[in-house]
């Protein structure tokens, strides 16, 4: 295991832990819709692409742009599954079901050579069918969090950072392949649902991943224009512009979603 990988290693561990427990926080204060923004970020996946760039260059990072557009729609496959099962079951046979599902998808998924319009038909199927299945658990009310503990935050952090160490270290020891599908994990939403799952409940947590399914569509938008982009204006310039694209299309959700509750208000 080289440098690189364990510099990898180390940053997205400690900014899926910023991800989460800042998302967790946002949830208990201000509702699920604001923490899912937080967590649909690719805040974790950009360290990713930032050292696959520093080690490969521009074109390495427009393929690896193209492989990730269908493993985006795998995600958002886990997190229908996720939405439902939580609905009557605990946290880990939904987790532990919605990343079955999630792993036959993926091993589908690599198996095929992908073009930009396919991958972008699978997005556009997917999310046809996730968005309208997910709506009606995006607007579960949150719980009174109980009383905070001093050791509260450094144990949700402790926790998405081990999730996130162990899945990327077991893929590495245990061979290429696993290693490819271990770094495509969904990590951060794993994460979410053991920190809030057993915290607020299933509908909560699940009201969460719900509303984060519109969200993820800034990261399609962002990787499509990222593979368009690095060879032609080179990986910097193409990274900042798919961050770019990715929170301005969640920030224009918050922005949708304040004008509609405006005009409920009579504001």
């Amino acid at each position: 295991m080289d440098f690189s990988f364990w510099a990898l290693l180390v940053m997205k561990m400690l900014t899926s832990a910023a991800i989460v427990v800042g998302a967790s926080l946002v949830v208990e204060r201000s509702g699920p819709f604001l923490g899912a923004m937080i967590v649909t970020l690719p805040i974790s996946a950009g360290p990713a692409y930032v050292f696959l760039a520093l080690d490969h260059g521009s074109g390495f990072i427009a393929a690896s742009a193209l492989a990730g557009l269908p493993v985006s729609a795998a995600t958002v496959i886990y997190m229908v599954v996720y939405v439902a099962l939580a609905q009557r079951f605990g946290v880990l046979p939904s987790v532990g079901s919605a990343l079955g599902v999630w792993v036959i998808a993926i091993t589908a998924i690599l198996k095929w050579q992908w073009s930009l319009g396919s991958a972008l038909a699978l997005n556009i199927a997917v999310y046809a069918l996730a968005i309208p299945l997910t709506r009606k658990f995006s607007t579960a009310a949150v719980p009174v969090s109980p009383k905070k503990r001093a050791w509260d935050v450094p144990f949700r952090a402790a926790l998405v950072m081990t999730v996130v160490g162990v899945t990327l270290v077991v893929g590495r020891t245990l061979g290429p392949s696993i290693a490819a599908a271990a770094a495509l994990a969904p990590v951060v939403l794993i994460s979410v649902a053991l920190v809030l799952q057993p915290r607020m409940g299933g509908t909560a947590a699940a009201s969460v991943v719900a509303n984060g399914v519109p969200g993820m569509l800034g990261f399609v938008g962002a990787l499509s224009l990222l593979h368009l982009c690095a060879v032609r204006l080179g990986a910097p310039v193409a990274l900042i512009l798919a961050l770019a694209v990715s929170i301005g299309w969640n920030a224009s959700l918050i922005a949708v979603r304040r004008w509609r509750l405006g005009e409920r208000a009579g504001i």
